[in-house]
């Protein structure tokens, strides 16, 4: 029995890029939207060859009416934005960067500087990354990836090694500056921005395009999905294949990590959201997007249900999933059915703000939708269980003497 969402999601605010009469067609699909790693600066593929790098807190409080006089969701047009308005020094600015080809995939990193470059005996670098380094890496149409500098929308480093579209980027969130790009040539490829964008590795196993790649929270694992069914996990350590997940009947086109790294989700054209424990490689929970479930055979075809995207919010608790069927739905991990959804035609990718609060969906006309995610208070018996997975795996925690059942919510078992 299928219970039907309790509530429809709230919607703030949208940004819209002015489209003339002949430009109706392909090329213009916001394919990757992302937030900062400290929640400064918000970014999208606007179509065609452009990326907009807008300050956060700015666009947010437009939306919620703070900035402005209108009440209710605000449309905001990214033509002449700044309009030759005087932003105080010091302050985010927002930037229009034209990336030469198609905008495919785009992620930021932020850098530590007492994180070192993966080489040895290194004695020069063009670069030195400084604590409030902030860096944007954008994935082209033709293969190349492209790292820029987001205070000032510079172009840094031009990285070419791949010989299709890079679909995907993902930087490792230690602050290392190591990058991974995800390629329809069926490799990933690993960057030291450090080393001044030196290629450190070569993931072979795709046997056809990959989509989409996420590190785990402790960079030690990288996450990549594709055609053929495909889940791989690998050790970024060793650059070694961990293992592959079998479960999907379709290509897997998005994943992403919890918080704590106890929990990968990805989501596939058959239909599906499958919850994974990737330390041992079983699933926990699916979430359904068609009623009922395609069998396999079917799962394999064309369908108004194929799920485009998945985002983990920051709370561990709630999940956000796009698909085909016109529909965002909200999920949390401990129910099977969305607790709110909200319209969005065409819509292509997805990721929440770093503090949870908002989601923002890309769609294929270029423009940015955002609603306010449901709001909850998180149990304190899930915020210890967060902060025991965030440094304990599976395999630790079956080991703990303590209660089966306290065993079993500590793996997630329950979901």
């Amino acid at each position: 029995e299928v219970s039907w969402p309790r509530s429809k999601a709230k919607f703030i605010g949208e940004l819209l890029v002015p489209v003339a009469p002949f430009d109706q067609k392909s090329g213009r699909e916001t394919w990757t939207v992302a937030f900062a790693p400290d929640g400064s600066y918000f970014a999208w593929s606007q179509g065609h060859r452009i990326v907009t790098l807008v300050p956060w807190s700015k666009c947010l409080k437009n939306f919620v009416g703070e900035g402005s006089t209108g009440a209710g969701p605000q449309r905001l047009s990214r033509q002449n934005s700044e309009g030759g308005t005087v932003v105080p020094v010091g302050e985010p600015r927002e930037h229009t960067i034209d990336c030469g080809d198609i905008v495919w995939g785009l992620a930021f990193g932020s850098s530590v500087p007492e994180k070192q470059s993966r080489c040895v005996n290194i004695e020069w670098h063009r670069f030195k990354f400084g604590q409030d380094q902030l860096l944007l890496a954008t994935g082209l149409n033709n293969g190349r990836v492209k790292i820029w500098d987001v205070y000032t929308g510079k172009l840094l480093l031009n990285l070419m090694d791949h010989t299709d579209i890079v679909r995907d980027l993902t930087f490792a969130p230690d602050g290392s500056l190591m990058l991974v790009s995800a390629s329809r040539d069926k490799t990933l490829r690993v960057w030291d921005l450090k080393d001044d964008g030196n290629m450190v590795k070569v993931l072979r196993g795709h046997q056809n395009w990959v989509y989409c790649s996420a590190f785990s929270p402790d960079s030690s694992v990288l996450c990549s999905v594709g055609a053929s069914k495909s889940v791989f996990l690998w050790d970024m350590d060793k650059y070694s294949l961990i293992r592959k997940l079998e479960g999907h009947h379709n290509d897997v086109v998005s994943c992403e990590f919890s918080p704590d790294g106890a929990l990968l989700a990805t989501a596939s054209y058959d239909t599906r959201v499958i919850i994974w424990d990737p330390h041992v490689g079983t699933v926990l929970l699916e979430l359904a997007h068609l009623f009922p479930p395609p069998s396999p055979i079917f799962a394999g075809g064309a369908n108004d249900r194929w799920v485009r995207s998945v985002a983990f919010c920051h709370d561990g608790r709630h999940i956000a999933s796009i698909t085909d069927d016109r529909m965002v739905r909200f999920w949390t991990i401990d129910e099977k059915s969305p607790k709110t959804i909200a319209p969005l035609i065409n819509g292509l990718c997805c990721a929440f703000s770093i503090d949870g609060s908002v989601l923002a969906a890309g769609s294929r006309d270029g423009s940015v939708h955002f609603w306010a995610c449901p709001k909850g208070i998180a149990s304190l018996q899930h915020l210890c269980r967060m902060a025991l997975r965030r440094v304990m795996s599976t395999q630790q925690v079956q080991k703990l003497p303590i209660p089966p059942r306290i065993r079993s919510y500590l793996s997630y078992q329950d979901l």
